[in-house]
């Protein structure tokens, strides 16, 4: 069985027993959460598709880890101006661990 969750933005695909990094949310580490922006839950062949949540559907997840992603580096140049610009940004990510899918 997997779902389609909505968190932080952005849509994941998640089964029961994976791990997966989203966006920064405040809870502790060890927290239960239950997530209920579920677009889709899927068993299978079929698959139940929400107008645009699916009703009554939830998601159970732990929080494993916060931590920060690897540096994405920035550099902007304009030629013949003598203007160079260098800056880095580090994203913060909180790491789940799917608990169960209950549709």
């Amino acid at each position: 069985m997997y779902a389609v969750i909505k968190t932080g933005g952005k849509q994941y695909r998640v089964a029961a027993g994976e791990k997966i990094k989203v966006e920064q949310i405040a809870a502790d580490v060890g927290q239960e959460l239950v997530l209920d922006q579920v677009l889709a839950v899927g068993n299978g062949s079929e698959i139940k598709i929400g107008t645009p949540l699916v009703s009554g559907a939830t998601v159970t997840v732990t929080v494993v880890s916060h931590g920060r992603h690897d540096k994405v580096h920035i550099f902007k140049m304009r030629r013949r101006k003598h203007y160079q610009k260098r800056q880095g940004h580090r994203q913060n990510y909180t790491e789940l661990q799917i608990a169960a899918i209950s549709a």
